[in-house]
């Protein structure tokens, strides 16, 4: 039974929006509400997802058919090539996918909005268990820091790339560069 509960997915979306109030709300979100005689704010709070995954690859998951890129990383495309510590070549978004999905499995998986990117993808932080997958990717050296959105992940590739880690036991090109030659 629980199988097949996963199976349907339950994409729990708990958005929460504020309350409208004919009051307007001033740069804080705040108002005085005067039915009640009080100055108060509404914190607007990020939506969140819930549900078993598919892993597109090393930065995009799918959750029921909603598409999410993990906020502030770039890992390798899938068809780009590394080179380890040899010298040899190979598939490191193929090892990045590889690994995040195995990091996740069937689990539930729960992601954050934190934006919308130009390609109409929700932006998130995405867990499972409690472990932020953006963090475990880049700690372990298979996908950087996207330093031109968030510097969130920049301790945990320094970490990576000190350890030599993943990518950087041998040497690639980032990917936003590669993603721009290929």
């Amino acid at each position: 039974m629980l199988k097949i509960a996963m199976a349907f997915v339950v994409l729990n979306l708990a958005i929460s929006h504020a309350s409208a109030h004919a009051g307007k709300l001033d740069a804080n979100g705040c108002h005085h509400n005067r039915k009640i005689g009080e100055y108060h704010c509404h914190k607007p709070e990020s939506p969140s997802y819930v549900g078993v995954t598919t892993v597109i690859d090393g930065d995009r998951i799918d959750i029921h058919g909603q598409r999410f890129r993990l906020f502030g990383i770039d890992a390798p495309e899938s068809k780009q090539l590394c080179y380890d510590a040899a010298g040899n070549p190979y598939r490191c978004g193929q090892v990045s996918a590889n690994t995040l999905s195995n990091l996740i499995g069937r689990q539930t998986v729960t992601c954050e909005q934190k934006d919308i990117d130009r390609y109409k993808r929700i932006v998130a932080v995405c867990s499972v268990n409690g472990q932020d997958v953006g963090a475990y990717l880049v700690g372990m050296g298979l996908a950087v820091a996207y330093v031109q959105y968030s510097t969130a992940y920049v301790t945990s590739e320094t970490f990576a790339r000190s350890a030599g880690l993943g990518l950087w036991a041998g040497a690639f090109e980032m990917p936003w560069d590669w993603r721009k030659t290929h």
